[in-house]
């Protein structure tokens, strides 16, 4: 096991201190603000126990194989997006054309951090707020509140540079001292809190509720609206397309069981939007609110519960920092991937490449947090800059990485070297490598054309 991290060639790279570091790191990126912000409210917008049925099954054939994909190519290239991309094009002596694949990854890591962390600052300030509990209030008072800090540059601009301060933080540390050491602590405590508020609802709460919301499966409830939001999440929620698991596997060594620590990941991240979602809905349900509030379900709905239930203070402040430790392990495995590039580009130290990375998107980034005030009359292709690198990023660069991906896998890359390093034989092999070749592409295609209105 190397100590110093150079980047300079494959050989040289360092990796994971063990395959505990490499699952805690990956369910870090996984777990964000989509399991514990965009699943709840996806949930309740969508039927509940039907959306969770789908998007299980989603899991389980597009999500898990795709993720395997990614994190054989980054094992195999040992470098970054586009060092690993490079290398496999050459090795597979396919067009250089399939480098897009690194680039997408890259530069959809580096946008998508620039608007994340702006929200990540949201979930700071109100984690500030819940430290000194949320006073009782009518509805529209959170909806106000919520108002008001969209309104505010100064205060955006303040959290987001909070966090963006706190990922570089971490990712500065390097890989194993700085990274992963970073998730041993985070991703215990997440679970932790979270059990603890699963606990909370199911005696102080309406924990039943919860339950028979999310569980009770209902399969004429799943309709077509249903389908593709469950197909688009669970493709989402793995970190899929962004380059983040490339460049976490090509720090996994070559012991470690690829399908296995996937399905383990898939499982751990499935395990969280669980769980969120029953101590969510176990407040939502006992103060008799709307489950399908929608996005506001985090910073509006909530803190109105929590506002007027028993322990409120201690729940809220618990619930919050947990949203922050989501948030920011999936930030720091956004920022990494644009630090390796530069680093091995560019032949700069890690500390440089950190602060020059961070700094192009602390200025992205306050640009979208004006988007929301003093520059909300600027618009392109009739899109605010938040909502337009958001569209960019999610609706047209990670779907598009992700058909890439699995189309280089299957149909490019040498069958002999892709069952080498997934590790696989016989059926087993054979399944895996048909759904990447035929279900993943159709899927993604189904997913895109979707998001794009096309099919909605």
């Amino acid at each position: 096991m190397k100590n110093q991290e150079t980047a300079q060639a494959p050989e040289a790279r360092v990796h994971w201190s063990s395959r505990w570091g490499f699952f805690l790191v990956t369910v870090g990126s996984a777990v964000g603000l989509g399991n514990l912000w965009k699943f709840p409210y996806m949930t309740g917008s969508n039927g509940g126990s039907a959306f969770v049925l789908v998007y299980l099954f989603c899991i389980l054939l597009i999500g898990v194989p795709l993720l395997m994909a990614e994190t054989l190519l980054g094992r195999r290239g040992q470098a970054s997006p586009v060092g690993t991309m490079r290398l496999l094009v050459a090795e597979a002596g396919a067009s250089k054309a399939w480098l897009a694949i690194g680039y997408i990854g890259i530069m959809g890591s580096f946008l998508i951090l620039s608007f994340y962390s702006v929200v990540a600052g949201w979930v700071l300030e109100y984690t500030w707020q819940a430290a000194g509990g949320f006073a009782p209030a009518p509805k529209e008072a959170f909806g106000q509140a919520f108002s008001d800090l969209l309104a505010n540059p100064g205060r955006l601009i303040f959290w987001h540079t909070l966090f963006m301060a706190m990922t570089a933080a971490v990712v500065l540390g390097g890989v194993t001292s700085g990274i992963e050491r970073a998730n041993r602590i985070m991703m215990p405590s997440l679970f932790l809190i979270l059990l603890f508020l699963v606990g909370y609802g199911a005696f102080a709460a309406d924990l039943p509720a919860a339950f028979r919301f999310l569980f009770h499966f209902d399969a004429a409830a799943i309709n077509r609206s249903v389908l593709f939001a469950a197909m688009g999440h669970a493709f989402f929620t793995l970190s899929l397309g962004m380059g983040a698991i490339i460049t976490y596997g090509s720090y996994l060594d070559r012991a470690t069981s690829i399908p296995r620590i996937c399905l383990q990941v898939a499982v751990a991240d499935t395990l969280v939007a669980l769980l969120a979602g029953l101590s969510i809905f176990a407040v939502v349900f006992a103060q008799g609110l709307e489950p399908a509030a929608g996005p506001g379900l985090l910073l509006q709905t909530l803190p109105l519960a929590f506002s007027q239930m028993p322990g409120g203070q201690v729940v809220g402040f618990l619930f919050f920092v947990l949203v922050v430790f989501a948030a920011w392990t999936s930030s720091i495995s956004l920022l990494e991937p644009s630090v390796t590039l530069v680093v091995e580009r560019f032949g700069l130290g890690r500390q440089v490449a950190v602060l020059l990375v961070t700094l192009g998107i602390w200025l992205l980034g306050v640009a979208v947090a004006l988007s929301f005030n003093a520059w909300s009359g600027v618009t392109l292709f009739g899109l605010g800059f938040f909502d337009l690198l958001d569209t960019l990023t999610s609706k047209i660069m990670m779907p598009l990485a992700g058909l890439l991906i699995a189309v280089f896998t299957a149909w490019v890359m040498q069958r002999r070297h892709v069952a080498d390093e997934i590790g696989l034989s016989g059926r087993s092999f054979s399944f895996w490598y048909r759904v990447v070749a035929f279900v993943s592409p159709v899927a993604i295609a189904i997913i895109f054309l979707n998001v794009i209105g096309i099919l909605g």
